[in-house]
């Protein structure tokens, strides 16, 4: 059981590493030669120039500037400074709404804290019981609720806690429910023309022996919508041919690297490689005349294998995307049965097309549902067996079970230091370690189920993650932390005390998850902005591997927002926050600590490094409501169980109140909130399509939508090198930009924010140099 000591040299320890973080960013952002690293949107979006192509040598790749040093700090002011609408039209509504989560944290824990401190840490200190005890303990545990006798009358300040608690919770809830409910709704009416808007995924539809899949999706859509139906996208199994495109990107990639050295020398001889494995080996061969040779081959190989797709019923799935003449016709589609057959003709919104997941678009609908099962057997063994390293993790935290497993450490560990190391620091260390792989795993399970959304994976990871660390992380802690530590005392005690030991034990558990907060959420979130295995990755890269301008882009490109992975993990922090509110409360105060500081990090990392990759209108949050939800259940239970434990029977009618009406507050958000983000209302839809026709008379919707969810091989503008594969331009379908732009690049940035300049002032404000 960790000691204020420990749990003081473990906060020592993490501060100092959080502090190092935030000086090493302070310091490496303002050098050019990192300018990529830590302003990549800006570079995405066409907005930020590069500081290495002017001044002097030094200049370009060390800040000369010493003022710049001493304000260190300023970058969270200015990430602070950009207002939410704005924000909205610079990042997206998504990266908004995963800022709110951190504030609805910061909204409902820092009164709740408040008000802890304030009245329930002096009932739960003021008493003896813990050192009348047998029990192993330290001086924080008796700030808990372990540290009141059985059967006292000072319980019924928890229930009252309890219930203030509950009530202040859902009351904020209820309020950011309803807020972001109108963010959806207002972003939804007042966004870009997309091509989703107008298109429908259609799955499972039925053989037909006289028609192909093609003509059976027309014919029925003439016939079922005909005064809406435009046109349709057929569903192709390109694997062989994605693997083709992408060795040809590799080739391209060459040539261009090739061509663009010998052009930048003016040398008369010509560059030459090795054709063998890597080149390596092999006989050496002139390199431009070879990756020419071998771009021509792929192309050739590319535009046969195309043929043979688009020519054969074979490659062709049982699903299509279909497009509507007006958002309306679309609305209704989606969101009506199609037959009367209720497993054939299955429709829903399509992903926009930056957020489709191709490969998955290939698989039979029939699969589906054997993927899934195996799926959730697999994710119940690895539920299951990851309680071996848990219990391991849990052992690092008993300095008596180390001994007895391994007594020659006997006097190393009565070192005071390394005692506190082990019981402070170590726990905290090695469970985040043990996480570390898990979120690749959930991913791949997911796409195995067959997901046809990037957001759709994540969403269903996500929810992985969150049962994952409930189960293992959360119980898993305090189930093989209480028997490691209370084992002695459940040997030499009678059968009927051991629920007693067992109540007063899991609040002492505390301190093991405030370990693990100041390492994950304090050191873990400064090391987010520090962005070290980026900034590794990308000079690694520059230095071995980028050829090319598009290369450099490559390397830099951030991604999007980990929402699989960051998302569970805020919940955790809900579920330790709700469940120790009432029990613990010295846990608070840390983790009002990460949701601040995670807060600042990710609006600076949203407005200059992350560049979302779709745009769902923030459709997770029904389920992060719902996870909220949920641990205020369970710590309601929770309370209910140790105060069955402290012979407090009188607490059980009034606390079983709790979560029913939790559960009832839950059903009315559900059914009053929810219905927008699951349907789009046909009276907005109306409105957008009347609106439409008035501004734009002479719109032709029908050339819009033509090409928007053709497969990226198949596509002139996504063959992702611009090159010629021998294809006329009248052969290779052209996909139109959603909206034009003069941006250097796009990638996968939203349009140009009608605020564009302001964000370029703000940029000048995030920079100490010169703004572009």
């Amino acid at each position: 059981m960790a000691s204020s000591t420990e749990i003081g040299l473990a906060a020592t320890v993490n501060i100092l590493t959080a502090f190092a973080f935030l000086v090493a960013f302070a310091i490496l952002r303002i050098q050019p030669i990192n300018d990529r690293v830590y302003f990549p949107k800006w570079y995405l979006r066409g907005l930020r120039s590069n500081p290495l192509q002017s001044g002097a040598f030094v200049q370009k790749f060390v800040n000369l500037d010493f003022r710049s040093y001493l304000k260190f700090l300023n970058w969270m002011p200015a990430a602070l400074r950009m207002p939410e609408p704005e924000l909205i039209d610079h990042a997206g509504l998504d990266s908004v709404l995963y800022l709110r989560i951190y504030l609805t944290g910061l909204k409902i824990f820092v009164p709740i804290a408040c008000l802890a401190f304030s009245v329930m840490v002096p009932v739960n200190f003021t008493n003896r019981t813990l050192e009348e005890s047998k029990l192993t303990y330290s001086d924080i545990d008796k700030l808990s609720i372990s540290n009141i006798p059985t059967g006292s009358n000072r319980f019924f300040t928890h229930i009252v806690m309890a219930y203030a608690f509950t009530f202040w919770t859902c009351y904020i809830l209820k309020r950011e429910y309803e807020i972001v409910a109108s963010m959806r709704l207002h972003f939804i009416a007042s966004e870009n023309r997309r091509p989703d808007q107008f298109t429908v995924l259609v799955r499972n539809v039925p053989p037909d022996p006289d028609e192909s899949v093609n003509e059976l999706v027309e014919h029925f859509f003439l016939v079922n919508h005909p005064d809406h139906y435009l046109s349709h996208q057929v569903v192709y199994d390109a694997h062989l041919l994605s693997d083709l495109v992408n060795e040809k990107k590799t080739k391209q990639n060459w040539l261009d690297y090739y061509q663009l050295k010998y052009n930048r020398n003016n040398q008369s001889k010509r560059p030459s490689v090795k054709t063998g494995y890597l080149g390596l080996w092999g006989k050496r061969v002139d390199a431009i005349d070879f990756y020419e040779s071998e771009v021509e081959k792929l192309s050739k190989k590319i535009f046969k294998e195309r043929e043979i797709i688009t020519k054969s019923s074979k490659h062709v799935m049982a699903a299509a995307f279909v497009s509507f003449k007006t958002r309306w016709g679309a609305a209704v589609c989606a969101q009506t049965e199609q037959s009367r057959n209720p497993t054939i003709w299955l429709t829903e919104w399509a992903p926009e097309p930056r957020d489709v997941y191709w490969d998955n678009l290939a698989i039979p609908f029939v699969s589906l549902t054997i993927r899934r099962l195996v799926i959730a057997v697999a994710f119940f063994f690895l539920t299951f067996f990851f309680m071996i390293p848990i219990a391991f993790v849990q052992s690092l935290a008993n300095i008596d079970g180390i001994v007895k497993a391994a007594p020659f450490l006997q006097s190393l560990l009565e070192v005071g230091f390394i005692k506190s190391v082990i019981q402070g620091v170590l726990p905290g260390i090695a469970l985040k370690i043990f996480l570390i792989v898990l979120p690749s795993i959930l991913m791949m399970m997911s796409k195995f189920e067959g997901f046809t959304s990037i957001s759709a994976l994540e969403r269903r990871s996500a929810t992985r993650y969150y049962i994952f660390q409930f189960i293992n992380v959360f119980l898993g802690s305090i189930i093989t932390g209480t028997a490691f530590q209370q084992l002695n005392t459940f040997i030499h005690q009678s059968a009927n005390t051991i629920p007693a030991t067992i109540g007063a034990s899991i609040p002492m558990k505390a301190t093991f998850f405030i370990t693990y907060i100041m390492v994950d959420g304090w050191a873990g979130v400064a090391g987010e902005i520090l962005r070290l295995k980026p900034l590794i990755f990308y000079h690694l890269k520059n230095f071995l591997l980028v050829k090319t301008e598009k290369d450099r882009e490559e390397a830099m490109n951030p991604g999007s927002l980990p929402f699989n992975t960051g998302e569970p993990q805020i919940q955790l922090y809900y579920l330790l926050g709700l469940v120790y509110a009432s029990v613990t409360p010295i846990l608070l105060p840390f983790i009002v600590v990460f949701f601040a500081l995670a807060y600042v990090v990710y609006r600076h990392q949203i407005i200059n490094v992350y560049n979302q990759q779709y745009e769902s209108a923030g459709a997770f949050w029904p389920d992060v409501h719902g996870r909220i939800i949920t641990a205020l259940v369970v710590s309601q239970l929770l309370l209910m169980g140790l105060l069955s434990t402290k012979e407090a029977a009188q607490s059980t009618p009034l606390l079983i109140v709790l979560p029913v009406l939790t559960l009832w507050f839950h059903r009315f958000c559900k059914g009053r909130f929810e219905p927008a983000f699951v349907r789009y209302p046909l009276q907005e839809a109306m409105m957008k399509d009347t609106l439409e026709r008035a501004r734009e008379p002479s719109l032709n919707v029908k050339d819009y939508l033509q090409d928007a969810y053709v497969h990226p091989v198949f596509s002139n503008k996504d063959r992702w090198d611009g090159s010629d594969d021998g294809v006329s331009d009248d052969e290779w379908p052209k996909e139109p930009a959603l909206v034009p732009t003069k941006r250097e690049s796009r990638v996968n940035t939203p349009v140009r924010s009608q605020r564009s300049e302001s964000s370029r002032t703000l940029l000048c404000v995030t920079d100490e140099r010169s703004c572009p």
